[in-house]
């Protein structure tokens, strides 16, 4: 396996978009522990990445050598169905103008997390990136899952024309502490631990799950994919994207099951089977990770589980 690199570190200056958001709080504790000294994660309120001038003036103030891209308006099916123009207008923009702004600097390195929900609706299992254009995503996520699309599309005509080094990764569903509890906009994992921990501190004697149960999702903790991003920032450079993930599946009534059984709620689960299921099947061919860069995810599932469990009850009650 490729050894993380503290000397590549320490000479870069470093952009992360999205850095005190879930994800971005671990990649930027990734380069901590890396040496880099020179990190950079803007907040909204002083850089606006909707704005093209609000990017040129974070390029202007920072100065970087490399930017990831990790900043995103997600949520769960229910937030994507209630909110398809903002998802796709907001991811769009926002990579748009960022890959433009870097263009202009003439950066030396973009990195973007793109998103497993740009895979076509029935893709066949595993997900092979080369798969990716073989039909239109899911509907209940394609405005998020297109726009990202659209974002890697731009990185590779940009490589073409202007030789912008700029590679492109599709993370699965993460989990992990710090993660979003809101049941509003949460993804499954999250809105699962909440609804049990809850039922459970309040006596219910049953929780109610969307859909059938029967699809299948890949989980990757946010420990790992922060690993698996940072090696990639260091190693990969070429044009064709890249999955992350753990490259094992789990069905949602077994996962339900199992979160059940780890916060400790014996109650019933109830299917709404009026409510979407999302994709049937979620399972990525995560090969190319490990060829590429040396990136093999080590957090095993009830492990993760349970350290996000204990955080939410620790932070969140």
């Amino acid at each position: 396996m490729t050894e993380p690199s503290t000397s590549f570190w320490q000479e870069q200056r470093v952009i992360v978009t999205g850095g005190a958001g879930f994800l971005g709080s671990f990649v930027v504790a990734g380069l901590k522990t890396r040496d880099c000294a020179n990190i950079f994660a803007p907040r909204s309120r002083d850089y606006d990445l909707l704005d093209r001038t609000a990017i040129a003036r974070l390029f202007e103030d920072t100065r970087p050598t490399m930017v990831l891209h990790l900043a995103a308006v997600v949520g769960g099916i229910g937030a994507n169905r209630e909110h398809p123009g903002k998802f796709f207008y907001e991811n769009a923009i926002m990579g748009i103008e960022l890959v433009e702004q870097a263009r202009q600097f003439h950066l030396s390195k973009l990195l973007v997390a793109g998103t497993i929900c740009a895979y076509p609706k029935f893709t066949p299992v595993p997900f092979q990136e080369e798969k990716l254009w073989d039909g239109y995503p899911e509907e209940t996520n394609a405005p998020y899952g297109v726009a990202k699309k659209a974002i890697l599309v731009q990185c590779q005509a940009y490589r073409q024309e202007y030789g912008l080094n700029a590679v492109f990764l599709l993370p699965v569903n993460l989990y992990g502490p710090r993660d979003n509890f809101d049941p509003r906009s949460s993804h499954v994992i999250p809105a699962l631990i909440k609804k049990c921990v809850d039922a459970r501190k309040r006596g219910e004697k049953f929780i109610e799950c969307w859909g059938t149960g029967s699809p299948t999702r890949e989980f990757l903790y946010v420990e790992d994919a922060a690993e698996g991003i940072l090696r990639a920032a260091e190693h990969y450079n070429k044009a064709e994207p890249v999955n992350l993930g753990s490259g094992q599946e789990i069905s949602i009534r077994d996962l339900v099951t199992l979160i059940a059984k780890l916060t400790g709620f014996a109650g019933e689960i109830r299917w709404d089977s009026s409510k979407p299921d999302g994709q049937p099947r979620r399972c990525l061919d995560v090969k190319k990770a490990q060829h590429e860069f040396g990136f093999q995810a080590s957090t095993p599932f009830e492990e993760g589980l349970h350290k996000t469990i204990q955080w939410y009850e620790e932070n969140c009650l």
